[in-house]
């Protein structure tokens, strides 16, 4: 039986925290800021129900309680174009609880894939988790990390290299290691 929360984990720590492809995401994972949620919504319209209810949680939670939420939700949307158009809703969700500029919802997705791209790009890996997965961010959190960076520019171009140096196999091999470690 698997575990889409441990699963979620490794992969930040393997991936996102281990390749670096994201530089801000192992400080709030160190400090044991990340919050991660496990949906048991299996439609739509239930998934955004329970976002707004984490929305308004991560709005009201002092951020060095939890900085940002991981909001993994095996059981619905698992086509990547069905997730992709949910993403407006979830934007729409955000701007109707008044929390722009406040907070953001980014997005991995196990299908995730550029437009543009073709399915097999190794570059949708940086953005592709174990689940669909909304990432929740705290504007301010994000404007910090981004000021505090030297070239935030440069993290997509630096990340899709990261990622073609290391190959279709080495990505995989992330994860075929042994899961304790």
């Amino acid at each position: 039986m698997t575990d889409p929360i441990a699963e979620t984990q490794r992969w930040l720590e393997r991936a996102v925290i281990g390749l670096n492809l994201c530089p801000f995401a192992k400080a709030v994972h160190a400090k044991g800021q990340v919050r991660y949620v496990l949906s048991a919504a299996t439609t739509p319209e239930a998934l955004l129900e329970q976002l707004a209810g984490e929305l308004l949680l991560l709005r009201d939670t002092p951020a060095v309680q939890v900085d940002t939420t991981l909001l993994v939700h095996p059981d619905v949307l698992g086509d990547f174009l069905d997730y992709n158009d949910f993403l407006d809703q979830a934007d729409a969700l955000v701007a109707g609880l008044g929390l722009e500029g406040v907070l953001q919802v980014a997005s991995f997705h196990p299908q995730y894939q550029f437009a543009g791209s073709e399915p097999d790009d190794i570059a949708n890996c940086t953005n592709r988790s174990p689940y669909p997965t909304l990432h929740l961010l705290r504007e301010d959190s994000v404007e910090r990390a981004v000021a505090a960076y030297p070239d935030p520019d440069a993290i997509i171009d630096r990340n899709i290299q990261t990622l073609t140096d290391l190959g279709r196999d080495g990505w995989e091999a992330l994860f075929d290691a042994d899961q304790r470690g």
